[in-house]
């Protein structure tokens, strides 16, 4: 009940961080509930208790951190996924691409490979990604 309050309150407050930026306790914390979920409140606080040795409090604060960029909810003291693990990774990774890019790919590889060599492995499995997704 009391996560449930709490992610409400942050919701509207407003996401002033950055959704895609977890620290690294943040991560560990919602690969647990990835794992995990649908999970019940209280035994989310037990798993963080035995995993992370966190108090009630530290878990109600990082949940709400992740409730905030709305990777999680709660309802009725059931904590659900509202954004999967391959979706988090795949925006955050569009984000990256978006930002520091400027959403070209192209960009990317060159910056990727001008310390590294691509194998003829990596080379046949990009042009199988460029097949598979090219615009007709």
């Amino acid at each position: 009940m009391m996560l449930d309050l709490l992610c409400l309150i942050e919701l509207n407050k407003g996401n002033s961080m950055k959704k895609y930026k977890l620290g690294k306790m943040e991560q560990k914390f919602a690969d647990l509930i990835w794992q995990t979920a649908p999970v019940s409140t209280r035994d989310l606080i037990t798993l963080c208790s035995e995993s992370f040795d966190w108090k009630q409090t530290t878990t109600y604060t990082m949940f709400k951190r992740l409730c905030n960029r709305e990777l999680f909810e709660t309802n009725k003291g059931l904590v659900k996924i509202i954004l999967s693990k391959e979706n988090f990774l795949t925006e955050k990774g569009e984000e990256f691409l978006e930002k520091t890019f400027n959403r070209s790919l192209p960009k990317f590889i060159i910056a990727f490979t001008r310390h590294k060599k691509l194998t003829n492995k990596d080379v046949l499995e990009i042009q199988q990604l460029i097949d598979d997704y090219k615009e007709d």
